[in-house]
């Protein structure tokens, strides 16, 4: 009696290079290094096991037709257990992702409608996406009818794949691999996508796939991969798994893979829009304060909406005119510390012509130090004005009109 023959090893990086060419028979993306990010993704969701954190991957355009849906059409056919989550509700995700063995890969399109400013109360299903990211996370639910009802806890990891239009939560962002798709060129060509005709071929290189990885999965699952210098923190969570991946195919793909990462990070690093707290500290830094030392809330506020380019004259977008209010200012730089263990809240600025509250440029200054993206300069830094106005905190005797402040005209050039 003969044992069972051992299946042909599967050459990763040919099997690697296969899923490549399927991408790019219909998908265009915006760089060299989406496409091995996105073949390394398809993978490493055959190797979740392997993993104790799942990067997120987000396919996200400024306009429709810029080929989002496509991708994510494409990507289900090459991943396992694939669960198309089409207006799904937070529990049904919990149920399906938690109650059962075999993880499934869930699918977002349109993820816009969850996360946009039209998305509604969809607190619950952002908390599924935000979670799942790192295994061990689970949510506590109540599970039974009327009175009988007892906690349940739900695991919420698993592969997921978005793809939707404008951006993402900050907290979701920098959890995923961004793919910023974009309208394809005259000159870019791909093959029209027939179901009948394709997604069985894409089921066979998905079932390619998983041979491969039961093959490797022991080796990716001891794997520490070498990161890029400088990709470090939550980068390092993102790319340590698709650097795994890599390796274990072998061939040109660790050197690609570490190519697509640097380049990836540094324009996640360059391209992403600052969130809102972040662009208020540094027009604050650059355009208001501007080596003056302190400002009533009033001229802040003045000066801020006087910025055209700012978002503080039209909070929503949506051309109604809510402006950034002295309540919402305090709320917004009450989050950052004032570089004393306490949060920056306005104070009082003595005049001889009253006392308006306002804020120092020195309770503010920890805040720009370590959030703003270019450092202070020197004048900045030491918290001074750049000519003399108010100097001493206690006794200001100067009138309110001859405090320096900048205008809206001069914040502006």
């Amino acid at each position: 009696m003969t044992d069972n023959p051992q299946p042909d090893p599967i050459d990763g990086a040919e099997l690697l290079d296969s899923v490549e060419e399927f991408h790019r028979r219909f998908n265009v993306f915006p760089s060299e290094a989406a496409y091995v990010a996105v073949v390394l993704w398809d993978a490493h969701a055959h190797l979740i096991d392997c993993f104790d954190s799942t990067p997120r991957i987000a396919f996200l355009s400024p306009e429709p037709g810029s080929g989002k849906s496509r991708a994510l059409e494409i990507v289900e056919t090459l991943v396992p257990n694939r669960l198309v989550a089409a207006h799904a509700t937070a529990n049904a995700m919990y149920r399906a992702v938690g109650d059962t063995e075999r993880l499934p890969t869930v699918l977002f399109d349109e993820v816009d409608t969850i996360f946009g400013p039209k998305a509604g109360d969809n607190e619950p299903l952002r908390g599924f996406i935000n979670a799942g990211h790192r295994r061990g996370v689970g949510v506590l639910r109540c599970v039974g009818e009327g009175s009988n009802q007892e906690a349940s806890e739900y695991s919420t990891f698993c592969p997921v794949a978005m793809a939707g239009l404008g951006s993402l939560p900050d907290t979701i962002l920098d959890r995923s691999v961004i793919v910023r798709m974009r309208k394809r060129a005259p000159n870019e060509k791909v093959q029209p996508y027939r179901v009948r005709v394709h997604e069985p071929q894409g089921h066979t290189l998905r079932d390619q796939l998983a041979k491969w990885a039961d093959q490797v999965r022991d080796q990716v699952a001891d794997a520490w991969p070498d990161l890029p210098p400088g990709v470090s923190d939550r980068p390092a969570d993102v790319w340590e798994p698709l650097l795994a991946v890599a390796d274990a195919a072998g061939g040109r793909w660790p050197e690609r893979a570490r190519a697509a990462c640097v380049h990836l990070v540094t324009a996640a690093k360059e391209g992403d829009k600052a969130s809102l707290g972040v662009q208020l500290l540094t027009d604050l830094r650059d355009r208001v304060f501007q080596g003056t030392d302190r400002l009533p809330t009033a001229a802040i506020l003045e000066c801020l909406e006087g910025i055209e380019e700012s978002p503080w004259a039209d909070l929503d977008g949506t051309g109604t005119g809510k402006k950034l209010t002295p309540r919402l200012l305090s709320k917004m730089l009450g989050e950052y510390d004032n570089g004393a263990g306490k949060p920056v809240r306005p104070r009082s600025i003595r005049t001889s012509g009253g006392v308006p509250k306002g804020y120092y440029a020195e309770d503010l200054l920890d805040a720009w130090t370590r959030y703003c993206p270019t450092p202070l300069p020197e004048a900045a830094t030491a918290a001074t004005p750049a000519t003399p106005q108010v100097t001493s905190r206690e006794n200001v005797a100067e009138p309110l009109a001859e405090i320096r402040y900048i205008t809206p005209a001069s914040a502006t050039r």
